[in-house]
């Protein structure tokens, strides 16, 4: 077979490995050191959003509030999982600290890192995220997830939907087609 195939079959499995280990060894609190790296972390990749893609900055205008996850790990054959800790923003102060995780099965396999960032419109849309169980995406208000093409049409006047997601920094290799699920959890301080 070709090299270049199992190199990528390869760090496909690295990946897996990476994020299977950071999945079991997450931990379920997170210290102050903890939430002062990732929001220094999630503030910077904002930053770097708003300055280079123009939809993100049109949103970030009339946004109530925009929750960062500046890196998720995301792995599997046929059943996988997803991980990644953010930070939520008012203004230009870190108002939380979430959790997104989901598990998905299907026709998948490989693994990838990304992050993204969800701008959500009105306060009704926001005060979805802070229920006692969690934010369920595909449950409650309308998600719509920006690509190139939408986003050099959408402007703060046609921006109508309940919240906003941009994916951004994708890396690795996850091919196939699964169904999932994408819970967000406020971390406990």
């Amino acid at each position: 077979m070709n090299k270049r195939f199992f190199s990528h079959v390869s760090q496909c499995l690295r990946w897996l490995q990476l994020a299977l280990f950071t999945a079991l060894l997450a931990p379920a609190a997170s210290s102050a050191a903890d939430h002062s790296a990732l929001e220094n972390d999630a503030r910077k990749v904002y930053q770097n959003l708003i300055a280079k893609v123009p939809v993100a900055k049109t949103l970030s205008k009339d946004a109530v509030a925009v929750l960062v996850f500046p890196k998720i790990i995301k792995a599997g054959l046929v059943v996988g999982g997803q991980y990644g800790d953010g930070v939520l923003f008012r203004g230009d102060k870190a108002a939380g600290y979430y959790n997104t995780s989901g598990a998905s099965y299907g026709l998948q396999a490989g693994a990838q890192q990304y992050g993204y960032a969800m701008f959500f419109m009105n306060e009704q849309a926001l005060q979805t995220l802070n229920r006692a169980e969690g934010f369920e995406v595909g449950v409650g208000p309308s998600i719509v997830v920006v690509d190139q093409g939408m986003g050099k049409s959408l402007t703060s006047t046609t921006a109508n939907d309940d919240i906003y997601a941009l994916v951004f920094g994708q890396t690795g290799l996850m091919a196939g087609v699964g169904l999932q699920g994408n819970k967000i959890t406020k971390l406990r301080d």
